[in-house]
């Protein structure tokens, strides 16, 4: 079964600019493990920066948490959040038609 997860970053003040480029620059070392179906961010009302992504198990998810590429995107987000992400791990709970009832 999928994994839902979202990561959300509070950026420092005045670099959030920043923030959004080093996220996007980890991006494509994700988007290659294996068992990653989305890993997207987005801009939230708040203020913060949500990761949104969808993996094939909580296995995938595992691998990806401890590989090279989360250990990249750590490094590279230091001085730039305001506090660690908060992550947040879902199981999807699909309901109506399958396209739009589950990420």
């Amino acid at each position: 079964m999928s994994v839902i997860v979202t990561a959300v970053f509070q950026p420092t003040e005045g670099r959030k600019d920043e923030l959004v480029a080093a996220l996007r620059g980890a991006m494509p070392a994700v988007h290659g493990e294996p068992g990653c179906r989305k890993y997207a961010i987005h801009d939230a009302s708040d203020g913060t920066v949500t990761m949104i992504e969808k993996w094939d198990s909580a296995d995938a998810l595992g691998v990806h948490s401890r590989g090279e590429a989360i250990g990249a995107l750590q490094a590279a987000i230091v001085g730039l959040v305001a506090a660690p992400p908060v992550v947040t791990t879902m199981t999807p709970l699909p309901a109506g038609t399958e396209e739009q009832g589950e990420l």
